[in-house]
């Protein structure tokens, strides 16, 4: 009776042993999928902030400018290019502002929509316009640097590209994270380059060319130097049209030259800008009617030959990609009559 009862017992356990064993096996086999998405919800919700991925509107990147490191947005939104939306409007980037200066206006051939900012005024009214990327030339030193730094990120183009549009470019690109399209721009302003060098070669070979530049507010004329990278990089170096002894020889960007002086330049070819408006404006007749209408002007071997041409000011001012090739289509429409 007794070995009857222990028996018992011992096939209750055995039996109670594998019911739980079983039970074991069945929970972790049937929900082993809800255990590992609990287990990844579970590690979503205790991750470090550095272990979240960042969003792609927040993504920053280190690169080195002119006055050092900065850090920039990877994928910048609502970029500002002080006196280079040239490059941006190349490159299919609208800025969130556009250059105005009130003696010289914006930059019209660009037909820009974007609103104006007057960089003569105050630099806290930029933040109105909510840059997150500010990229700014050589006419920014540390002090205007650091100014524009407050208000967004600041990227300033380096010394050693400033004499060329084509690394400026390429530089923008880089940062703006779309270095292809660079690429393509500058194929296509390169085959420009190569077209109009040859047509001017053909047109008038060595003959000499100079810019001038009439100053409306003081009547006054400048010449514009070999070095001066908006006239001589493109003219000069690119598409090799020769410069007047006088040009070749200056080592200033731009310098006065007095009435009396235009005959000693002798150059076979002047173009001539307004420094305000057009040749249209108004405010701008009396100071062309003053060179024009001089003696001494009319006495210029090259304005006795019909070798004199009116061009605009807007993007003969200025040397960036957009520009330069006005000026090309400019030259290969004078040179070709």
């Amino acid at each position: 009776m007794a070995s009857s009862k222990k028996m018992t017992v011992i096939l209750a356990t055995i039996l109670l042993v594998a019911m739980i064993g079983l039970s074991g096996c069945a929970a972790n086999g049937g929900s082993s999928s809800s255990t590992n998405n609990n287990q990844t919800t579970q590690g979503n919700s205790t991750a470090t902030p550095e272990s979240s991925p960042v969003p792609e509107e927040d993504a920053t990147r280190t690169v080195k400018d002119q006055f050092g490191e900065v850090t920039v947005p990877a994928h910048p939104q609502k970029v500002a290019g002080i006196y280079m939306e040239d490059y941006l409007k190349a490159l299919d980037v609208s800025p969130v502002v556009q250059w105005y200066h009130p003696l010289w206006g914006t930059q019209e051939y660009l037909k820009l929509t974007s609103p104006t900012w007057d960089i003569t005024g105050d630099m806290e009214k930029l933040l109105a316009y909510e840059p997150d990327l500010i990229f700014v030339d050589g006419g920014a030193d540390a002090t205007m640097y650091e100014q524009y730094s407050k208000v967004a990120p600041t990227y300033r183009i380096p010394d050693s590209a400033l004499q060329d549009p084509r690394l400026i470019l390429t530089t923008v690109a880089d940062v703006l994270g779309i270095p292809e399209k660079a690429e393509q721009l500058l194929s296509d302003y390169d085959k420009q380059v190569a077209e109009t060098k040859s047509l001017l070669h053909e047109k008038i070979g060595d003959e000499t060319v100079a810019v001038l530049r009439i100053n409306i507010s003081d009547k006054s004329i400048n010449i514009l130097g070999y070095k001066n990278r908006f006239i001589g990089a493109t003219l000069y170096h690119d598409l090799g049209l020769k410069a007047p002894k006088m040009v070749e020889e200056m080592e200033a960007f731009i310098d006065l030259i007095s009435m009396e002086a235009i005959p000693d330049l002798n150059a076979d070819h002047l173009i001539i800008l307004p420094s305000n408006g057009n040749w249209e404006s108004p405010e701008n007749q009396e100071a062309i009617s003053n060179l024009f209408e001089s003696p001494i002007w009319k006495s210029v071997p090259a304005v006795k030959n019909g070798h004199v041409y009116k061009v605009e000011r807007s993007h003969w001012q200025t040397g960036a990609i957009l520009a330069n090739k006005l000026k090309m289509n400019d030259l290969t429409a004078i040179f070709s009559k």
